[in-house]
């Protein structure tokens, strides 16, 4: 029986050796990664360097092997990114093998997209069947911020393909009870942390409350193999940061973001416990900018910013429909035995969702739109799940009812959602809202009396339900982005650049001042050129491919390097120009960065190159 069922338990144990699958189940996979594929790839590189912070930063990768090591924005090692390096190297890697262009920098993105579809349907699979695990899969890479993030530079791609991976392994660890299956969970956990610090945290409690009721072992073997997992993930996580630690610091870059140079108190300072605590403070005591006005920072903190202005368009196309298949999934399986198999997955998956729901909902620090890409994977393997089982026991009127709420619920959301844009395709929301109400009503009257028609009406459920973020997704893939924040869906007039730019914001002008570009493209020193921030840094860095400091780097802000230590790398010559403006963020007027400011005006000639203020160091 499957949870559908009212009164009776779900899924045993599986047996060791599965059942032979369709014939239909591997060319509707090959149909769907291909799918996956054409979205994702389908005019890649159109959106140019992307967040030209990585993009500069992966090009240092592809330049020299510590820059590539440490995550350092610059060939010259200055200072690094503020995350870890694991996307870059991933990136820079691509690029050293193919060349370094804006194609070759965002395909392992897009190809990370597909494996993790490829690896959701897996792990659905496993435990509901093919059928299943392909509406999971087709959720997933229709979300409106896999289409995005899948096509982006952020570190967010290689993080998702990461957790979803270890979703895979603990539902083979919680199947068989091995202790290989747990290692290598934690293995996976370790690289998601070396990718985005302590939001790879936020799946463990699924993961590790669905082993701790379900793993058909004992209760001290369970918890003891968590337990080894636990350390594996530190140990490989760690094993990391203890490099960096013992790393003397005056042979490797400053590690961007930190107060103390140091990639730990980075991990639970600026990226992690402050994240969340809010009142976050960037180098120097300078607080960081946001509100629930800006639309690149998330909205205002509380229970419906997932589902605001801000994030809504993004991933909760089909949140409400996950958390009723949730609820009911829970519900129907209350008596399953304890290692029933669907509701270990219930726990799982909707542990991923309410920990990481609850946590980008409340946290009152720095949060943007795409982080929801995080919540993808898991509310698609709820509707997938919840709607395969619930689909079987059509017959019952309870499955039934719930099939019906969660078609209309959907529908409504959408057109919700889809009014939010009213001068983009307007009929879509009109079709979407119909049809999933009159699906609903046929579902719920009695769908499994129709004989043939049955098929039909489950392909119309499952079309209407997707098409409004599967429209939102082509719109997305086709659409150039820019900046350090991006957001999905058609453009709107509402989401301007935040406090970090984006179009058009500070580094604009370099990238168009030919002039300056051929002057720093001229010398060999270390550094070429320096600048406040980032933002100029980066695309001087791109456009010549020379390494150009980033005092203070990302905002500014950061304290390094000092003014002593600017002064001894001119006095050696490794720096040979200083380029006025540049991208003052948070903190960036004020501290090491102005002081360095200062000191050339003070004994430094300026010249205009092209526009710009330059000095030459060397004179």
């Amino acid at each position: 029986m499957t949870m559908t069922a009212p009164t009776v338990s779900a899924h045993a144990a599986p047996q060791p050796v599965e059942p032979p699958q369709p014939r239909w189940v591997r060319p509707a996979l090959f149909a769907l990664l291909a799918a996956t594929g054409l979205l994702y790839l389908w005019g890649l590189g159109s959106s140019g360097w992307a967040n030209t912070y990585y993009a500069a930063a992966a090009q240092a990768g592809t330049q020299d092997w510590k820059a590539l090591l440490f995550g350092s924005l610059d060939a010259g090692n200055a200072i690094t990114v503020d995350k870890p390096p694991a996307a870059l190297w991933v990136m820079a890697l691509s690029g050293r093998l193919f060349g370094f262009s804006p194609f070759t920098m965002l395909l392992p993105q897009a190809l990370m997209g597909v494996a993790a579809v490829g690896v959701l349907f897996a792990a659905v699979r496993r435990v509901s069947g093919p059928g299943a695990g392909l509406l999971a899969g087709i959720a997933l890479a229709v979300t409106p911020v896999a289409a995005l993030m899948f096509r982006y530079n952020n570190p967010d791609a290689l993080l998702v393909l990461l957790l979803v991976v270890a979703a895979y392994l603990m539902v083979r660890a919680i199947q068989t009870g091995g202790t290989r299956w747990v290692v290598l969970v934690g293995v996976a956990l370790g690289f998601a942390f070396l990718t985005k610090l302590l939001q790879a945290f936020l799946v463990m409690p699924g993961l590790a409350l669905a082993f701790l009721v379900a793993a058909p072992i004992g209760m001290w073997q369970r918890i003891g193999r968590l337990l080894v997992g636990a350390l594996t993930m530190v140990v490989t996580a760690g094993a990391f940061l203890a490099m960096v630690s013992l790393w003397p610091a005056d042979s490797r870059p400053y590690i961007g973001g930190s107060t103390d140079n140091s990639l730990l108190q980075l991990a639970l300072g600026y990226n992690g416990i402050q994240r969340v605590l809010g009142d976050e403070e960037l180098p120097g005591g300078h607080s960081m900018p946001g509100g629930g006005s800006n639309l690149f920072f998330g909205g205002d903190p509380g229970i419906g910013r997932l589902f605001g202005a801000s994030m809504g368009a993004e991933a909760s196309w089909l949140l409400p429909a996950a958390l009723i298949g949730l609820v009911a999934g829970l519900w129907f399986t209350r008596r399953a035995p304890r290692t029933g198999a669907v509701r270990a997955s219930l726990l799982l998956w909707g542990g991923w969702v309410l920990v990481t729901g609850v946590v980008f909902s409340f946290m009152d620090g720095i949060i943007h739109p795409y982080y929801t890409v995080a919540l993808a994977p898991a509310i698609a393997a709820l509707v997938g799940l919840t709607v395969a089982e619930l689909w079987r026991g059509r017959a019952y009127v309870a499955p039934r009812a719930v099939l019906a709420t969660m078609s209309a619920v959907t529908g409504t959301w959408a057109f919700i959602l889809l009014a939010r844009t009213p001068d983009w395709q307007p009929w879509l929301r009109w079709v979407v809202l119909v049809g999933s109400i009159a699906v609903a009503a046929v579902i719920a009257v009695g769908v499994h009396r129709l004989g043939r028609v049955t098929a039909a009406v489950a392909a119309s459920a499952l079309l209407l339900g997707g098409a409004a973020p599967a429209a939102y997704a082509i719109e997305t893939a086709m659409a150039a982005q820019h900046g350090p924040v991006a957001m999905s869906g058609p453009a709107r007039s509402d989401a301007a650049p935040g406090a970090f730019g984006g179009p058009g914001g500070p580094g604009a002008s370099v990238s168009d001042n030919t002039e300056l570009q051929d002057l720093v493209r001229a010398v060999d020193n270390r550094w070429a050129a320096a600048s406040i921030g980032s933002m100029t840094a980066g695309d001087l860095e791109l456009e010549t491919g020379a390494s150009v400091m980033a005092i203070g780097g990302f905002t500014g802000s950061d304290n390094s390097p000092t003014l002593q230590q600017f002064q001894n790398y001119v006095a050696d010559g490794q720096v040979r120009y200083f380029i006025a403006g540049g991208h003052r963020g948070p903190g960036g007027d004020s501290g090491t960065s102005s002081q360095i400011a200062a000191w050339v005006e003070q004994n430094f000639e300026p010249m205009d190159v092209g526009g710009t203020t330059v000095y030459d160091l060397s004179k």
